[in-house]
């Protein structure tokens, strides 16, 4: 049964600023800024609706060629062939973003990479694709499976290059989190997101996120852009002493693409303040244990709990904890066992995993027997 413990958080009221966005918006149809570390959301617009991911879609592409790199199964030296489905899909005859790759021709993967990350070459991801699955429909298929390891529950992914298909959807959220599984997970690998430009086959391009030349601490992540969708980009940067992560869809050009992105990330750096709502080792509240030998475990976070709240805003935190229970022994200590949501105004705007604080074992007989009676009696409270 889903256990839902409510938290008055009279500590918590006192000391927290609310999460307030009436002072900020946003030209995009879609946007999304949280903190990286934590994944609180500091803004929102419409970030569950779905939308044409675009070229976003690459980050996926690029997160599963990480995972067979680290695998083992794919080195950077590997050289992939360009077939003649990626040199007209994804090359310069198609129109779009290319790494201007040359038909039969052979490419290290690590070049390949650099053109999906700084280029948005088609022609790169189709051939990474089928370098690794045979085909972009199998590529696809990795593209979801490691997209449902993540978390991402509202993305669905038809082919590496973000090229329009009405089975294709992501949502702002999704894309953020994907953004922080590559930050998070590959941080050897992140330096090729603030590549200034590639050289490839005697044409030179630029990063397609122009916010990386604009010295306010940005260092990727991935634009898009198609005429059904508008403009969009996934953009992070570690200015003000934390590392945001931000998406915004739904623009009308390159140019409001790159002032609007601009505006959102540089208010998420300079207008909210670090709060810790529980010291490391702090007890968040407990568990109900049947049959144990203590009737419920304390639940802590993993080091410290702390948000990122708007200085000066009004005060309305509340918090709860969901956990299925009642647990059953043996609880190990460090077992993840619940999950700490924080609302301001009834919108959820953290949450974080909480730990056993202790382990607990099997109870006797009597301990046994009075849960027993309790649960008999009066359900499981």
């Amino acid at each position: 049964m889903k256990k839902i413990l409510r938290i008055l958080a009279a500590t918590l009221a006192l000391t927290m600023p609310a999460l307030a966005q009436a002072d900020f918006d946003t030209k995009a149809k879609f946007a999304i800024l949280m903190d990286e570390d934590s994944g609180t959301v500091i803004f929102q617009k419409d970030a569950d609706l779905p939308m044409e991911p675009a070229s976003m879609a690459k980050l996926m592409t690029i997160a599963v060629v990480f995972n067979e790199i680290r695998s083992g199964r794919l080195s950077m030296t590997d050289m992939f062939f360009v077939s003649e489905h990626a040199w007209r899909t994804g090359g310069a005859a198609s129109g779009g973003s290319t790494m201007f790759a040359e038909l039969n021709s052979q490419i290290s993967v690590e070049d390949l990479i650099r053109s999906v990350v700084i280029q948005s070459g088609n022609d790169a991801a189709i051939v990474l694709a089928e370098g690794i699955a045979g085909s972009e429909t199998s590529f696809a298929a990795m593209m979801n499976e490691l997209g449902e390891d993540i978390g991402l529950a509202d993305s669905h992914f038809t082919n590496p290059t973000g090229l329009p298909d009405p089975d294709m959807y992501v949502t702002a959220r999704d894309l953020a989190d994907l953004a922080r599984y590559l930050i998070q997970q590959f941080p050897e690998y992140y330096h090729y997101f603030s590549e200034p430009d590639m050289e490839w086959n005697g044409i030179k391009q630029p990063n397609r996120n122009s916010l990386v030349e604009l010295g306010i601490g940005v260092d990727g992540l991935k634009t898009g852009h198609t005429e059904a969708a508008g403009y969009g980009s996934v953009i992070s940067t570690d200015e003000g002493g934390r590392r945001l992560v931000a998406v915004l869809h739904g623009l009308t050009s390159m140019a409001q693409r790159t002032e609007e992105g601009r505006k959102l990330i540089t208010w998420g750096a300079r207008a909210f303040e670090r709060v810790a709502a529980y010291p490391e080792g702090a007890v968040v509240a407990y568990a109900n244990v049947y049959g144990g030998s203590s009737a419920s475990v304390g639940l802590v976070g993993k080091g410290e709990v702390a948000l990122y709240l708007p200085r000066g805003s009004r005060r309305c935190l509340n918090a709860q904890v969901n956990y299925t229970g009642p647990l059953r022994p043996p609880v190990m200590q460090g077992d993840q066992i619940a999950e700490l949501q924080v609302f301001c105004d009834d919108q959820l705007v953290q949450t974080a995993p909480l730990y056993a604080a202790e382990s607990v074992g099997e109870g006797d007989i009597v301990r046994k027997a009075t849960d027993a009676l309790k649960q008999l009696a009066l359900g499981w409270l």
